[in-house]
C-alpha cells in the first residue's frame, strides 16, 4: 500500500490551518490537545489527522 503523508511542520503552519494564533497553538501542542508530535525539535502533524480532529471523526 503506497500512502503519501501530507505533513504540516511547525506550530506557525499548524496555527494557520486551525485559525489560531501561533502562541495559542503552541500551548495546545504542549498540553497534548492536538494529535501532533515533536520530531527533531519541531512539531509535526499529518494534515488528514488534523482535519479529522476538528471535524470530530477522530473523537
Amino acid at each position: 500500500m503506497d500512502r503519501t503523508l501530507d505533513l504540516v511542520w511547525g506550530a506557525a503552519e499548524i496555527a494557520k490551518i486551525i485559525g489560531r494564533s501561533p502562541r495559542a497553538t503552541f500551548g495546545m501542542l504542549e498540553n497534548g490537545e492536538l494529535p501532533a508530535r515533536k520530531v527533531s525539535g519541531r512539531w509535526v502533524i499529518e494534515r488528514g489527522k488534523l482535519v479529522e480532529f476538528f471535524t470530530g471523526a477522530a473523537a
